[in-house]
């Protein structure tokens, strides 16, 4: 390998063009991108000197690649991150990872008995307050955690919106896909993997077809009840906010995008920067400073560490692995699964309700 790695961005929609950018502005990188509708192949083979494919296919038979970044709809992941472990190529994916969670391990063992490094976006475990969150667990600042809320909030859909792969399940839209994912990828990173699931609740509001808010109770074996809450149609946020909040015998802990607190009830050796009572810390002062800025440092580092894993010939993978990603790929599901069933105990029982007495609930005969 030479000391510029060859990467191809396959994808160029939102995320895909994101990932483009800082991909083509690293210095390791020689960048190559890929998108089958030719429109933006075609305005940006204009302007920048990157290689670019219409046909993935043919583009991983001749670019010469070292490795590739997956940003297309969630339905293509699977036949696309395959083909290219076949191909012996290092594979950054977004996420959700895959829409079948078997599969998901199927291709987290293939990348692994290949020995190639594979990541999937879950930007929010470079988020410096929750990266402190998952040490001050680690380090047992709160006691024994006993109560645990996991929350995101944000204005995508609020009205009724045209047909897209977003509007449609089968394409890996939804709430419970595109936003729910993100929380329950960071319970997973702090609690593994849950025992249960219960209670869930998927809701329309604006959508036809998927789900707009998202309940659910996840239960940890050894470990606590966390409650998931989501909503991507509510216009009082600017954009995308998550949150996580627990309560421990030792004291609480919050984090989201900005900072990161904890109160604690007695202080902890080993955490000579934590006092009794309340500490703050914000992401500024928590997050190394990135090579490249776009939308946030967390982008830029979640790359820049699948880069260097390649450049380097690491064989561990970074933050979040193919196998770690379908495990929540595995709590989408269970999510989903509770959910029907629980639509389906209460069918027999709305259709034998009574129609209501005209005459109302106090008549009497």
């Amino acid at each position: 390998m030479s000391n510029r790695i060859k990467i191809a961005v396959v994808g160029l929609g939102k995320m895909g063009l994101s990932h483009f950018s800082m991909v083509n502005a690293h210095p390791d990188v020689e960048a190559v991108a890929c998108d089958a509708s030719g429109f933006w192949v075609d305005v940006l083979s204009k302007n920048t000197k990157a290689s670019y494919y219409k046909d993935y296919t043919k583009m991983l038979d001749e670019a010469g690649l070292d490795a590739v970044v997956i940003a297309t709809p969630s339905r293509a992941h699977d036949p696309m991150v395959r083909a290219a472990l076949e191909k012996g190529l290092h594979v950054f994916c977004e996420k959700p990872f895959s829409l079948n969670w078997e599969e998901a391990l199927r291709l987290a063992d293939m990348a692994e008995d290949k020995g190639l490094v594979n990541q999937v976006g879950y930007h929010y475990r470079y988020v410096g307050a929750f990266r402190e969150m998952k040490r001050l667990l680690d380090a047992g600042a709160i006691g024994t955690v006993t109560h645990v809320l996991a929350e995101a909030y944000g204005p995508v859909v609020l009205r009724e919106n045209k047909k897209s792969w977003r509007t449609q399940k089968s394409e890996g839209g939804g709430c419970l896909y595109d936003y729910a994912a993100h929380p329950l990828n960071l319970l997973n990173w702090y609690f593994g993997e849950p025992a249960r699931v219960s209670g869930s609740v998927l809701n329309s509001i604006y959508s036809k077809d998927i789900d707009d808010e998202v309940f659910s109770t996840l239960q940890f074996d050894g470990g606590p009840t966390a409650q998931l809450t989501v909503n991507w149609s509510d216009e009082s946020h600017r954009k995308m906010t998550t949150r996580i909040s627990m309560i421990g015998t030792n004291g609480r802990l919050y984090a989201d995008r900005q900072e990161c607190q904890l109160y604690l009830r007695q202080p902890i050796e080993g955490l000579k920067d934590y006092i009794k009572g309340w500490n703050v810390k914000y992401t500024t002062e928590l997050t190394e400073n990135a090579w490249f800025y776009l939308r946030g440092e967390e982008y830029s580092n979640q790359l820049d560490d699948f880069i260097s894993a390649v450049r380097d010939g690491k064989s561990a993978s970074p933050e979040n692995s193919f196998r770690s990603a379908a495990m929540t790929d595995k709590c989408i599901a269970l999510i989903q699964a509770d959910h029907e069933a629980a639509a389906e105990v209460l069918k027999p029982k709305i259709a034998a309700e009574p129609t209501a007495n005209k005459r109302g609930w106090f008549a009497r005969k």
